[in-house]
């Protein structure tokens, strides 16, 4: 038998130990990715239904036709689902860009909640989740790459 051993070598002292915390950051970015699914889907019915929402667009928040609800939320739904795709890789800049779009699609979601609330409020629940896993354990996830 030869002596091959297979030691672990220790973490460099230059960076923090990762924990188990790094899971919600991987949460963030996988709910990052679903929520710009979510938004692209609502995007592609404000698009393409306008009589699917009970509500009109008079009474919406903000007082927008559904095509123009339709743009937005296509535009938060892929730049969202990039960026969650740049926070699963620990990029520095998509943990910034998370934290903005969360921010925003809090305020989209709250905006059109008249047309759809207990989605806004899933939606709403879901980005303050993902602000929170960017903001308190994103530098783990960045360390462990």
């Amino acid at each position: 038998m030869t002596g091959t051993s297979q030691r672990r070598e220790p973490p460099p002292y230059d960076q923090p130990p990762t924990s188990a915390w790094t899971g919600w950051v991987v949460f963030g970015g996988v709910v990052l990715v679903v929520m710009g699914l979510i938004h692209v889907v609502q995007g592609l019915v404000a698009l393409l239904d306008d009589e699917y929402y009970l509500v009109t667009a008079e009474g919406l928040v903000v007082n927008v036709d559904y095509t123009t609800w339709g743009w937005v939320h296509l535009g938060f739904g892929v730049i969202g689902g990039l960026v969650g795709l740049g926070l699963l890789a620990g990029n520095l800049a998509a943990r910034i860009a998370g934290v903005v779009i969360a921010g925003l699609s809090i305020l989209v979601s709250i905006a059109f909640s008249p047309a759809y609330p207990i989605w806004a409020l899933i939606v709403i629940t879901l980005d303050v989740l993902v602000i929170y896993a960017i903001v308190v354990h994103g530098r783990e996830l960045q360390s462990t790459y």
